[in-house]
C-alpha cells in the first residue's frame, strides 16, 4: 500500500463524491480516482448514459484523463481508487494500464442488488467461445496477419 489509511479514505471518498455527483446529474452510480504521487492525475464518474458510450465506465474515463495529464499510456506508479468494484471490462482496463494497486468501496455483490450485475459476462468468459451468446468468426486471416508481420519487422515500434 502506497499511502496511510487516512490518504486512501480520502482519495475514496472523491470517488465517491464523484460517484453520488453522477447520480444527481442523470448518470450511473460510480466514480473513480487515479493517484500518483499523492496527487490525483485522473477523475472521472461514469457517463454510459450521459454520452451513450458503453465503454465510458468511471474507471475507464478516469485512466483516459490520467493517460492525458501524464501524457502517457503506461500508469505504473498510480493506485485507483473506484467507488464500486469494478467490472472485467474496467479490471481488464486497469491491467492494460498497468496501474499498480486499487482499492473500490462497494463490491459486486452491492452493484447486483442494484440491477448491475456483471455475473453474465464471467459465466460468458468460462464458457467454449462456440457456446457464447454473441456468436463469433474468424474470416480474411491471410490479409489481416500481414499487419502483423509488417508490426513485427518495424524498428522503431513503440511497445505497450
Amino acid at each position: 500500500m502506497k499511502y496511510t489509511e487516512e490518504q486512501n479514505i480520502e482519495f475514496m471518498r472523491k470517488a465517491i463524491a464523484l460517484s453520488d455527483e453522477s447520480v444527481d446529474a442523470g448518470g450511473g452510480p460510480f466514480g473513480a480516482v487515479i493517484v500518483k504521487d499523492g496527487k490525483v492525475v485522473g477523475a472521472a464518474a461514469n457517463r454510459v448514459t450521459l454520452n451513450n458510450d458503453p465503454t465510458a465506465h468511471a474507471e475507464v474515463m478516469a485512466i483516459r484523463e490520467a493517460c492525458q495529464n501524464l501524457n502517457t499510456f503506461d500508469l505504473s506508479g498510480c493506485t485507483l481508487y473506484a467507488s464500486c468494484e469494478p467490472c472485467p471490462m474496467c479490471l481488464s482496463a486497469i491491467y492494460w494500464a498497468r496501474i499498480d494497486e486499487y482499492f473500490y468501496a462497494n463490491d459486486k455483490n452491492d452493484a447486483k442488488s442494484i440491477d448491475f450485475d456483471d455475473a453474465f459476462i464471467y459465466e460468458e468468459i468460462d464458457k467454449k467461445p462456440e457456446e457464447r451468446y454473441i456468436k463469433r468468426g474468424q474470416i480474411i486471416r491471410g490479409e489481416a496477419i500481414k499487419v502483423f508481420e509488417k508490426w513485427r519487422e518495424k524498428d522503431d515500434k513503440v511497445r505497450y
